[in-house]
């Protein structure tokens, strides 16, 4: 079947089909899913070992993977309008091939510049990835869409190992060169992904795109108070738990942890990260929205304290896994927050802004999190969360105090 086929062939609606299908996301995103980490555990450190005195640009390489993914959204989701998915995503891993043989490349080379424009590639690639929970809902009916979202989530659990894991056992493969083995490693993973994305069937097209006029005017949306607040917790959630990830491994490794250790970290930091995605609905639906960001706000400050007691191996393991689940809470936390405030006509307007916003801000923090840690040192990127995190945590009580009042009116 040619792409143009697949854009407009009818979908195989059998059950078992559709079964199928999420399971072969699942897969995908099991394989694809662990470049990301790789990225994390080891851009950084890649980076510091190719510049020379001045290392506050060695994060460049995590922050350029988390631009090219943002840059890639609207182009791979538009592309998919176009291609039909099952072609999307398999364009999406020859990117992801591109990428990392070029970031094998530049190490070799010792490229800095030409390290972080492979990377950005990379991230081009990682935008096509995380269209496969949306394909997995919407290939079923209404009552499976929740099961098939949580099957891509438990690939992306696994993900976690196998990230980390390809990049403890091929970091030296190219020795004396370091990390490079593991960049092309990447591409190997690539090529699995798209080996299994060949299985799909009856790809699914996309649903019509939402109308593009109607709502209210943006600037009515942006001035919400509850809107103001999803947009501020969900970019502080993020970014802080950037800016403490991205630095961790370098600040691992300068307290004399092995590069293992760091990539172990890591790994542990990503599995925290996606497994409480399994309940963390459950506890919105329980107990709202306010409550879960701000219990994940209180578990990014905890996170802080951990780092800040010790610079022992469980401390950093410790801090990294309370990231990932304070991120987890407040992140979706912050984004079902964002879903109450606009009308489903005026969800494009809404969520694209804000993925802008997120997206946008957690590049930056990546960036300045090398400039931190080369400057002023792993304590004060931790102390840095504290201000943070008591913004966010007084700024949902009062717009929750101030809804209830109007309530009461």
């Amino acid at each position: 079947m040619s792409a143009q086929d697949d854009a407009v062939a009818e979908p195989d609606t059998s059950l078992r089909r559709i079964r199928l299908n999420a399971l072969i996301l699942a897969a995908g995103a099991a394989v694809h899913g662990g470049i990301p980490p790789i990225h994390i555990a080891l851009g950084g450190l890649a980076g510091w070992t190719m510049l020379g005195p001045d290392k506050s640009l060695a994060t460049l390489p995590v922050t350029t993977f988390l631009v090219g993914s943002a840059v890639g959204a609207i182009p791979a989701a538009q592309l998919m309008r176009r291609v039909g998915r099952r072609a999307g995503f398999m364009f999406g891993t020859l990117f992801a091939m591109t990428g990392a043989i070029l970031a094998g490349l530049m190490i070799m080379l010792d490229s800095f510049l030409g390290f972080c424009l492979a990377v950005v590639v990379s991230g081009f690639a990682q935008s096509f990835v995380q269209q496969y929970r949306f394909a997995a809902a919407d290939i079923g009916p209404p009552d499976f869409r929740a099961r098939a979202i949580s099957w891509v989530l438990a690939g992306g659990v696994v993900a976690a190992v196998i990230g980390p894991q390809t990049a403890i056992h091929t970091r030296d493969l190219l020795a004396p060169v370091p990390f490079a083995g593991a960049y092309f490693a990447m591409a190997g993973l690539a090529l699995i992904t798209l080996l299994i994305l060949t299985t799909l069937g009856g790809a699914a097209r996309l649903p019509p795109p939402t109308a593009a006029h109607g709502g209210r005017p943006f600037a009515e949306i942006a001035t919400q108070p509850r809107f103001v607040v999803a947009v501020m917790c969900g970019v502080g959630a993020y970014a802080l738990m950037s800016l403490v990830m991205t630095a961790a491994p370098l600040a691992m490794v300068g307290h004399d942890h092995s590069h293992d250790h760091a990539t172990l970290g890591i790994q542990w930091h990503v599995i925290a990260m996606f497994a409480p995605s399994f309940v963390t609905g459950t506890l919105i639906a329980r107990f709202g929205y306010d409550l879960v960001t701000g219990a994940g706000f209180l578990l990014l400050a905890l996170t802080a304290v951990v780092a800040l007691t010790g610079y022992e191996l469980l401390n950093f393991w410790s801090a990294l896994i309370v990231l990932g689940v304070g991120w987890n809470f407040g992140f979706i936390g912050a984004t079902s927050m964002l879903m109450s405030t606009h009308r489903p006509e005026e969800r494009a307007t809404v969520q694209g802004a804000n993925d802008f916003l997120v997206f946008g801000i957690v590049a930056l923090a990546s960036l300045l999190s090398g400039r931190l840690l080369a400057t002023v040192g792993w304590e004060w990127i931790n102390i840095s969360v504290f201000p943070v995190v008591a913004l966010c945590i007084a700024a949902i009580a009062a717009v929750s105090l101030r809804e209830r009042r109007t309530a009461a009116d």
